[in-house]
């Protein structure tokens, strides 16, 4: 159990599945229905961070990755194998219990991360799955909720907020991933993806607090003055640690979480 709770890449699982369930309630959704998003998202996390460590499993085991479970022998790649099949399998009615096309938005995010774990990795549109993925995110929270699709900002946005999660996630295996032959995009750009990673969760963050009717508002300027205070410190400081990368990307997650409630007309 512990081989699969850690296999389940815990922290982003928990991340996006708190994250789209946060926007649910801000954009109107029941407490039932936050609780189904949850259960939707979750189990298409499972799904995804399982199969993810059973592909990468003979990879991660060349260059030792002890944090890795699977290489620690915490757990094996069949049981990887047959979890992640079984969480496929409960995601399908688990989705579309939130609406037909509410729950093909999340099987499409689904389709997009196992097609980037089955190789789109290893090429140089490895950043699409991500975007596609994190795209359909807010057409999947107000489909389910009200029948309409998300406005554009917010797909743009979140689509953003993949790419910028993409290479974020990335920078810190760069040279494991090249030792085994990984050429995704952040890896053809070496360490130039470290200094680029802000840039599409900035840009998501302007979005989220400009485009949507109303004025900014306080707290939107706020939240942009944050932002420029986190990109200048990456721009001037080489050895800026990774945690400053993360923290514009949490001010993004807010943003979008507080203008949840423009979402829905």
């Amino acid at each position: 159990m512990r081989g699969l709770a850690l296999a389940c890449h815990p922290g982003p699982t928990a991340a996006v599945t708190a994250l789209t369930t946060a926007v649910a309630w801000s954009a109107g959704r029941s407490p039932a229905g936050c609780l189904l998003v949850a259960a939707t998202i979750l189990t298409g996390h499972l799904s995804i961070g399982w199969s993810n460590d059973a592909i990468d499993a003979a990879r991660d085991t060349i260059v030792n990755r002890q944090d890795k479970p699977v290489v620690r022998g915490l757990v094996s790649r069949r049981t990887l194998i047959v979890g992640a099949t079984v969480m496929l399998i409960v995601t399908i009615p688990v989705s579309l219990a939130n609406g037909t096309a509410a729950g093909l938005m999340h099987l499409l995010f689904v389709a997009c991360a196992l097609a980037y774990n089955l190789g789109l990795k290893s090429t140089v549109i490895s950043w699409l799955p991500y975007a596609v993925a994190f795209g359909a995110l807010p057409s999947f929270v107000t489909l389910g909720t009200t029948g309409t699709w998300a406005p554009w900002w917010a797909t743009v946005a979140t689509a953003l907020l993949g790419v910028g999660a993409h290479l974020a996630n990335v920078v810190p295996d760069l040279a494991d991933d090249l030792a085994t032959g990984v050429r995704g995009w952040p890896q053809r750009l070496g360490a130039y993806a470290r200094l680029l990673a802000p840039i599409p969760l900035a840009a998501a963050t302007l979005l989220l607090v400009v485009a949507p009717p109303g004025p900014v508002g306080l707290i939107g300027w706020i939240v942009l003055a944050v932002v420029a205070a986190l990109l200048t410190i990456i721009l001037t400081w080489k050895n800026a640690p990774f945690l400053v990368t993360i923290a514009v990307a949490a001010v993004s997650v807010a943003a979008l979480v507080i203008r949840g409630d423009a979402l829905v007309p």
